[in-house]
């Protein structure tokens, strides 16, 4: 097991350097950086850990500050631009023997300094540094004199974040664009969004939103409304005819936007959100399966670096997007927006070719033979078989899926449905099943779900309008046999009452019947929306390209390891690190086809990263993660947001929540139109000026 050295992490002093003062203590780090260099120390928002005593504790320090004042220090607010300068010369100076023993006390005073600035990126520099020049003095004094011995070489890698940021799957830069719309410029501000993600419209709209739960915000009163901030920068561009920066010509670019490098802090960390241009086209090609999110994005980022990228697309023409186009109903994500958002991305030269279902109409292995890179993300449109008595029957009324029903209604195809529907399961698929039900002329509509609402994993939100609009929801309820009549025809579904019992591995109290519970409920059709899967059967065998038993493609990891030698996972079980390429080279997998049905957001984090993965496999022979997106993922884990922080503001501000149409007439058959309005530019303003804008750095030393 890794020994920590010292660690002030959390304010608790951990001083193993000398025996009678030694301490236990364990964090979510991994022994090794990336399998193979030993993790030696990490330097960060709340302090430092150290593992190997040979680390340079000053010369680390000071590269941290470094960093902090010319990588990430905005330049916004005196203390931060001046503060920052000031205390990384003193550390530099202190290395090259420059400074007096009298001058370590300038730290302190800076640190109280620092305590004023805009944002908390330099405030929370100062914590390791403080606490560094607290806890190793000696190594400081030694350096003043010149007679400190220099540690080991060590190579120090930095990443910056921020809670919200570092719990995204996409990991988008949430306060640079919530601020850009706090100083009205919806432009900038989308530009930051588009720099991790192609489908702002999208994910303005229906994604989960898990930074939420690590805002900052939220330990003073309520957190940032995240999601609607990034819809209005999408809107925004669209309301007014703006064209996306990245399809207009250079000097059209230049023309609209003279004064663009004056605008903005000429510092790395903004020029990096400048509109961008796509870069000359290559003579390397890639192929994609599916057209979904992960697809799409993977497509949209190899475009940009100037990759000629072909889509081939099961569903046909006008059906992009994958789930989000036959799986998210148009009154939560309007049919127009999804088609802009595609539209921009087969501007930049990507090739859709839809009504083509690979393993059908081409095989996997000519699209190997005829493109130097393939990129699988068939994505999840399998539905799971609900396992109750007469479901493989084939009776009338028993529709096949929950995503397959929502599949036919959004094309205008026969859906099968009657008059009394009931659908079983409790995710957001299963709630997007009972609200079109409604749309599509039901007379009822009832969710089956064997838990109760505390353990659903449908949001609460999608919940609550569901119950708006007029569905039944039964709790702890469990179907066991379809009941039909003489023709075969549902006439109803014969349940079992539940009660909660202990825990299962998911964390959630697992259901038991109730013995003697029995009863009938009736309708005329039934819906089962447990879950889906993705369908990999066009993956032949002769490729060398493993499926696991969950039916998800196999690919490289890093083995990352845990102080007590067990494999790092992520918050679905899966690798902490994965590379994103099958054993197949040049076959890459990413989205729900690689580790089961993901959200959207999920999606675009992984198709982003295999463009990244796809791009150095294609430039230089070979296939790896950077030390940037190493520091990602060991973020990740380790844990950005701490919810027991004492964050302390001058006043609270209510949150602003967007205008949304109510009443049971909302889900009127035929009525698709979108039910939540978004922001006004007024109530935007309001609710990013709410935002801590709390970036974090942290460095480590391998």
């Amino acid at each position: 097991m890794a020994q920590v050295v010292f660690s002030s992490w959390g304010r608790k002093i951990v001083d193993n350097r000398r025996a009678e003062e030694a301490g236990e203590i364990s964090f979510r780090l991994p022994i090794s950086f990336d399998g193979e260099r030993p993790l030696a120390a990490f330097m960060g928002w709340d302090g430092i850990i150290v593992f190997d005593p040979k680390v340079d504790i000053p010369a680390m320090t000071a590269e941290y500050m470094k960093r902090v004042q010319t990588l990430y220090c905005c330049g916004k607010c005196t203390p931060g631009k001046k503060g920052t300068k000031v205390l990384a010369d003193l550390l530099e100076a202190i290395l090259e023997s420059r400074a007096a023993e009298k001058d370590l006390q300038i730290i302190p005073d800076l640190t109280a300094l620092l305590q004023n600035c805009k944002c908390t990126m330099c405030q929370s520099a100062t914590i390791p540094v403080l606490d560094a020049v607290t806890y190793f003095r000696d190594d400081f004094i030694a350096r003043l004199s010149g007679a400190g011995k220099v540690g080991e070489d060590f190579r120090f890698i930095d990443k910056y974040t921020a809670p919200c940021q570092d719990k995204c799957p996409a990991h988008i830069d949430i306060p640079s664009y919530i601020e850009a719309i706090k100083d009205y410029r919806p432009d900038h501000s989308l530009a930051a969004v588009r720099d991790a993600m192609p489908l702002p419209s999208v994910c303005g709209r229906v994604c989960p939103h898990p930074c939420e739960s690590a805002c900052r915000r939220k330990n003073v009163d309520e957190p940032i409304n995240i999601m609607v901030l990034k819809r209005s920068a999408s809107d925004y561009e669209w309301q007014h005819h703006h064209t996306p920066p990245m399809l207009a010509p250079e000097e059209t670019r230049k023309a609209a936007n003279p004064d663009q490098e004056e605008t903005i802090a000429p510092t790395a960390y903004y020029e990096r959100y400048l509109p961008v241009t796509p870069k000359p086209r290559k003579d390397r090609t890639v192929a994609v399966v599916g057209a979904g999110p992960a697809g799409l994005t993977a497509a949209y980022y190899l475009a940009l670096e100037g990759y000629p990228v072909t889509i081939y697309e099961a569903l046909p023409e006008g059906y992009g997007g994958g789930m989000v186009a036959v799986g998210i109903p148009p009154y939560r994500m309007p049919r127009p927006l999804l088609q802009r958002d595609i539209d921009i991305i087969s501007a930049l030269g990507v090739e859709i070719i839809y009504n083509t279902r690979v393993g059908r109409d081409i095989s996997l292995s000519e699209l190997k033979e005829k493109y130097d890179a393939v990129f699988l993300a068939p994505g999840a449109h399998k539905s799971k078989p609900m396992g109750v008595e007469g479901e493989d029957k084939g009776y009338k009324g028993f529709l096949k899926g929950g995503i397959d029903f929502l599949r036919e209604a959004y094309m205008g195809k026969p859906t099968g449905m009657g008059k009394k529907v009931v659908v079983v399961g409790g995710g957001n698929t299963a709630i997007d099943c009972v609200r079109v039900a409604l749309r599509e002329g039901a007379e009822e509509s009832v969710l089956l779900y064997r838990r109760t609402r505390k353990e659903m994993p449908a949001d609460a939100w999608e919940v609550d309008g569901a119950e708006e609009e007029g569905v039944r929801i039964e709790f702890l309820v469990l179907p066991m046999k379809i009941i039909v009549d003489e023709k075969e025809q549902v006439t109803g579904v014969e349940c079992i009452r539940m009660e909660l019992g202990e825990p299962d591995a998911s964390g959630r109290r697992r259901p038991q019947p109730v013995k003697g519970s029995e009863f009938v409920i009736e309708c005329d059709t039934v819906i089962p929306a447990i879950g889906q899967d993705p369908d990999l059967t066009f993956i032949p065998e002769n490729l060398n390209i493993d499926v696991t038993k969950w039916n998800t493609v196999v690919t490289r990891y890093l083995p990352l390891k845990d102080a007590a030698g067990k494999d790092l996972k992520d918050g679905m079980g899966n690798p902490l690190s994965r590379v994103l390429i099958t054993d197949m080279d040049g076959v890459f997998a990413g989205g729900d086809a690689e580790i089961g049905p993901l959200t959207v957001v999920a999606c675009v984090g992984s198709g982003h990263r295999a463009a990244k993965v796809i791009q150095r496999w294609l430039e230089e022979g070979k296939s790896y993660l950077t030390d940037d997106e190493i520091m990602e993922d060991i973020l990740s884990y380790f844990g950005v947001y701490d919810p027991q922080e004492n964050v302390s503001v001058l006043d609270s501000a209510p949150r602003e929540n967007q205008a949304e149409i109510h009443g049971r007439e909302r889900a009127a058959a035929g009525n698709y139109s979108e039910v939540e309005l978004g922001f006004t530019k007024e109530q935007a303003v309001r609710e990013a000026d709410r935002c801590l804008r709390c970036y974090r750095m942290a460095m480590v030393a391998v």
